[in-house]
């Protein structure tokens, strides 16, 4: 489908220009959404040689709930993924467990992963743009779990390192009135022993997904303030593979022209560069992660609060005993009311040694 200029003047004048409130933001998206879908097929230009239409990518921009996409029909992965934050989004009772992975209905089946090319492949279903920034509708975080929104991901990488970066994203809402963020996977050069540069990936399933090297994550904050509100950006490139704790976010920062460069996609096209003066998010607001310990606590907190019996609820306490790190108030509290409620149930311990 090609997509018009006007519209995309609108689509990139929303997501990537001044901020809006909550409400208009997913009243905009519905509404472009509506007008892709329903937008007659345009001719390109009547040159002989497309005559009977030139090929399509699928890389059309596709537009959801909380969040946009351009689909590489190719690897079967995205090329990028554009999501809005903002305090008001993180709030709501929507819940993953409810959630499915699934091949996105508006991909065409030649052309989409599906759940078995995952399956003893090694790699997890790493989200793009995660499930956990959309607590406020059930529909935004269940169309995160489309494949297109999905690429083959370290499993430690995934838990850890780009968690606590994930985590570090929502974060920002609480120092900034809106957060733009576009993630993506990135296949990059290695240098190899005859010194020459090569390109080399894996592929995973019948489907043959291509699994990136590393993934990319741009983050575009804004706090308003007189006499101008403050942009900040930072741009960031993670390898594909087990990150420590002593690893800063830091570490991976890259300037936005490199970014482009590799990507080959320019981000944030209606900011205007010359005029609107862009802060470093490392120097504004430091850029640091979790620590280990209250990484931990997290976790902890997650698996109480998830808990369906007492053997759960008290192997996650345990877990945290043996890793040497003590509970917080929040959390013995919590663990006090999950403990509660689960006696009042009487829930048995069927699932005891999962």
């Amino acid at each position: 489908m090609k997509i018009n200029v006007k519209s995309l003047r609108f689509f990139g004048g929303f997501v990537f220009g001044a901020a809006a409130s909550t409400a208009s933001c997913v009243a905009a998206l519905n509404i472009y959404r509506e007008e892709i879908l329903h937008r007659k097929e345009e001719e390109p230009s009547v040159a002989p040689e497309g005559r009977y239409g030139f090929p399509l990518t699928g890389a059309d921009i596709r537009v959801y709930a909380n969040h946009s996409l351009s689909y590489d029909q190719a690897r079967r992965t995205p090329r990028w993924v554009a999501e809005h934050l903002s305090n008001e989004k993180l709030l709501g009772k929507a819940d993953r467990k409810h959630c499915k992975f699934r091949p996105d209905p508006n991909v065409p089946v030649l052309f989409t992963a599906h759940n078995d090319d995952y399956l003893g492949s090694g790699w997890s279903r790493g989200h793009m743009a995660p499930a956990a920034d959309n607590k406020f509708s059930e529909q935004a975080m269940a169309e995160t779990f489309y494949l297109s929104n999905i690429v083959p991901q370290n499993y430690e990488n995934n838990a850890g390192f780009w968690n606590r970066f994930e985590m570090y994203c929502r974060d920002l809402t609480k120092r900034f009135q809106d957060v733009w963020i576009i993630s993506g996977p990135l296949v990059l050069p290695e240098v190899g022993a005859n010194g020459k540069k090569t390109i080399s990936y894996q592929v995973i399933g019948k489907d043959e997904v291509a699994v990136p090297t590393h993934l990319f994550k741009v983050i575009l904050a804004q706090k308003k303030g007189f006499p101008s509100d403050t942009l900040a950006l930072g741009a960031f490139i993670v390898p594909n593979r087990p990150i420590g704790f002593d690893h800063p976010l830091t570490e991976f920062q890259v300037s936005l022209t490199d970014l482009e460069r590799m990507s080959g996609l320019t981000f944030f096209p209606k900011v205007d560069r010359t005029r609107v003066p862009l802060k470093n998010l490392c120097n504004l607001d430091s850029c640091k992660l979790l620590s280990l310990k209250d990484f931990n606590l997290y976790i902890a907190t997650r698996k109480v609060g998830d808990a369906r019996n007492v053997y759960k609820l008290d192997k996650a306490m345990s877990e945290l005993k043996e890793a040497g790190i003590t509970p917080d108030e929040y959390l013995l509290k919590l663990y006090a009311a999950k403990k509660n409620e689960l006696a009042s149930k009487e829930v048995p311990d069927h699932n005891r040694g999962d």
